[in-house]
This record gives C-alpha cells, sequence and structure tokens, in this order.
C-alpha cells in the first residue's frame, strides 16, 4: 500500500519508519524543511533506540519525505500524527492537527476512490466528532468518498519501535466494514508475524481506549508511590514488599517500581486530558486528580530525604539524570525539572549529568553547571539525587569518594549502598 504521514514528530517519524519496514511504500509530509531533509538522508530528526537503522535503510527506497500536500491524494491511507499540547487547563489543543486534518481533506477533495484518513495523535472522543472529522469533510467539500478512523498508538519513548513492530494489541477505530479492511491491509504484514490481539471499535471508543491505557498505568504507578512512600515511614522496602505483592495474577509485575514518578510527553498530558474533558461533562475524576497529586510530589519527598542530610543552601548538589526516562533526550515533564528549581529556590548551587539530555535541559536551565560525566558531577559535591536510572549510574562506585559529602538520595534504585557513602532510597 501507498502510505501518507502527515507529521514528523516523535510518533510520525515513528511510524513513518515502521510502516516501510513493513514492505508499504511512505511518503513523510511535513512542514519543517529541515526535518523532511533529514529523514530523505536517512536521518532521525529525534532520538529513539533503532529508529534512525530503519529510515538509513528505507530512505530512497520505500520512503520519501515532503512539505507538499499532494502525497496525500496518491496514496491509499492517510495517517495524522499532529502533536497535541496541553493547554493551561489541560485540555488538548487540536490547534495545529485542526490544520492538518483540513488541509488533508484540501488533498482529497477531487478524488473520485475511497480514501481512509487515520487520526493517530491522541485526542480526546469528543473531538474527533465535533473538531476533527468536521475539518476533514469542511477542506474536502464533503467528498463522500473521504472516511476518518482512529488508530492510536502506544508506544514508549526509549522502545518505540519495538512497541511498534511488537504490540500487544492494535486498536481499530472506524464507521465501516471497509475502513476496518483498510486498516487491516496497512496492519497485516505486521499482525502475520505477531500474534497481537486486534480490537475493532468506533472512533471514539479507541480513542478513550488510549486514555484509559495510560491513565490506568500512571495510577498505577501513582498508587505504587504512595504505597511506596508508607514503606518508607515504617522503615521498610517498598520493593521487597511489591516483589510478593506483583505474583498475585491480578496485580501483575509490571509497573510496580516506586520511584521519583512519571514524566514525558504522554502520562501528564493524557491524564490531565482527561480530567479536563471529564471536567467539561460535568465529572469530578477525583481518583486520577489524587494520581497526579502524588505524582507532583515525589520530588519533593527526594528533596526532603536530602535535607536530612545536608542543607541545599549554598551546597553544591549533584542531580544525576535529566531525561524523564532512560534511552531517551526527552526532558519533556521530567522530574528533574521540579527537583533543580525546588534545589535553586532553596539556594543550592547546581550541577547536572545526563548522558543524552544535557543539552535539552540547558535550554530550561541555562544558569546551572552541566558536567561531561557522572564522576565530574560528583566531585566536590555535598550532596546527589539521582532522577533517571540510566544503567552507567548503577556502576558508580570509588566515583562517590570525591564527594565532598558522600550523600546520595536515589530516586531511582539504581545506586548500591556501599560503606562511606549515606545512602537514602526514596521508598527503600
Amino acid at each position: 500500500m501507498h502510505i501518507s504521514v502527515i507529521g514528523s514528530g516523535y510518533v510520525g517519524t515513528t511510524v513513518t519508519a515502521c510502516f516501510a519496514d513493513l514492505g508499504h511504500e511512505v511518503t513523510a509530509i511535513d512542514i519543517d524543511e529541515d526535518v523532511v531533509d533529514a529523514l530523505n538522508e536517512g536521518r532521525a530528526p529525534i532520538d529513539e533506540p533503532g529508529l534512525e537503522e530503519l529510515l538509513a535503510t528505507h530512505a530512497g527506497d520505500r520512503l520519501e519525505a515532503t512539505t507538499s500536500y499532494d502525497a496525500v491524494s496518491e496514496s491509499d491511507v492517510t495517517f495524522l500524527a499532529i502533536g497535541t499540547p496541553s493547554n493551561e487547563d489541560g485540555s488538548i489543543d487540536l490547534t495545529a492537527l485542526e490544520a492538518a486534518a483540513e488541509a488533508a481533506g484540501e488533498a482529497l477533495a477531487d478524488k473520485a476512490d475511497r480514501h481512509l484518513v487515520v487520526i493517530k495523535s491522541t485526542v480526546t472522543p469528543t473531538s474527533i466528532g465535533e473538531v476533527l472529522e468536521p475539518a476533514v469533510n469542511r477542506g474536502s467539500n464533503d467528498n463522500p468518498n473521504v472516511e476518518v478512523g482512529m488508530n492510536p498508538e502506544f508506544l514508549r519513548e526509549g522502545s518505540a519501535v519495538d512497541d511498534f513492530l511488537t504490540p500487544d494489541k492494535v486498536v481499530f477505530g472506524t464507521n465501516s466494514e471497509w475502513a476496518t479492511d483498510q486498516l487491516h491491509a496497512v496492519f497485516d504484514p505486521l499482525l502475520d508475524e505477531h500474534d497481537a490481539d486486534v480490537v475493532e471499535t468506533d472512533p471514539a471508543t479507541a480513542s478513550m481506549i488510549k486514555y484509559a491505557n495510560n491513565a490506568f498505568l500512571a495510577s498505577k504507578i501513582s498508587l505504587v508511590n504512595d504505597i511506596g512512600n508508607v514503606c518508607k515511614e515504617f522503615g521498610l522496602d517498598a520493593y521487597e514488599v511489591m516483589a510478593a505483592v506483583g505474583l498475585d495474577d491480578r496485580i501483575s509485575e509490571q509497573f510496580l517500581r516506586s520511584g521519583v514518578g512519571w514524566g514525558g510527553s504522554c502520562f501528564p498530558k493524557d491524564v490531565d486530558a482527561i480530567v479536563a474533558a471529564a471536567r467539561d461533562e460535568d465529572y469530578d475524576p477525583a481518583l486520577l486528580e489524587a494520581a497526579v497529586e502524588i505524582n507532583d510530589r515525589q520530588p519533593e519527598r527526594l528533596l526532603e530525604l536530602l535535607e536530612d542530610h545536608v542543607d541545599p543552601a549554598d551546597a553544591r548538589i549533584a542531580v544525576l539524570g535529566l531525561a524523564f526516562k532512560p534511552q531517551t533526550d526527552d526532558i519533556r515533564n521530567s522530574r528533574a525539572i521540579p527537583t533543580i528549581e525546588t534545589l535553586r529556590n532553596r539556594g543550592a548551587e547546581v550541577v547536572a549529568y545526563d548522558p543524552v539530555a544535557a543539552e535539552n535541559m540547558r535550554e530550561r536551565f541555562p544558569e546551572i553547571e552541566y558536567a561531561d560525566s557522572a564522576a565530574s558531577a560528583l566531585e566536590g559535591a555535598d550532596g546527589a539525587v539521582v532522577v533517571t536510572d540510566w544503567d552507567e549510574f548503577a556502576a558508580l562506585d570509588e566515583e562517590f569518594d570525591a564527594m565532598a559529602d558522600p550523600v546520595v538520595v536515589d530516586g531511582r534504585r539504581i545506586v548500591e549502598r556501599r560503606d562511606g557513602l549515606a545512602y537514602e532510597g526514596l521508598t527503600w
């Protein structure tokens, strides 16, 4: 099939490369000429394991990029993968996605064959029927051959390529049997190789599945963190407790690692969005609001433990890890951000280190010091906090001896306790 993908951000670039790897002819469409040039040269505009290899393999063959929407009408299926950032009230900003939907419709106004426009972006259920489908129809002059569907993504940064190519499930949200068949044609090369569940439903329900999925996982992490905080107050190891809890097959062992909290582009935005959407319907989602509150409190608890050992005022504090999770340079909603902000507000001199995310964080905090290694960050520090569980932090040992005061508060259970080190685990 010929697939066009509008938007070459994190999701768009990943699905473009993966569709090409499945054997489809793929045209990526983006307004940023630098991104288009990078894709055509086989270079990834984002840092994601395995992505650049796929782009290098398929660019100039099955994959090409352009700023023109002409490829939309020439393709069989179009995917919209435009960002939906948060407004101040937590609701999603559909401005860019609505514009892209209308532009896609315009490109299809004269198409005589049936064409499916698939929303890949994460949007609330009401957004599809109230905003996006009307935008496509407005652009196409209500061309009856154009249909709108929903195919939510379940990609995790740091493992997005693997998540796409080895999914647990794929969700097809459509309004017709023909549209469902089109999505099957897109994904059959993948489903023939992997035994993933296929969920066939309507677009609004497909959208809600994505929000429910992320809201559940975020709430599970917050619950585990809340239990972990209780364990810490009792002097117990939350990891030992949850290892036993995870043996219950009703709960499972996944997402039971307590720590400094969740961040990134998905969990915070999606939970905020579904909370805001629920409030618009006059429903107060108290549990989801509590999950956010607990998550926002974890960095403060990290620093409270640090203050049991070190007064941050005029102290040199090393912050290890700036990305919201390992294997990515993404700092969006990283727990390092409130950690650094609070340290600076309390008069600390902050020195930060991350193997890949330092330059992104420098744009947010240009005034703090950035070390070129964990050892350099620790040298002369009066204390350290671990915010991201990069593997290299597990290998730290003698580097702590170079600290002025060897105090480490670990928010991710990655550093080993050792003699001569005042070590505090956030929930253990």
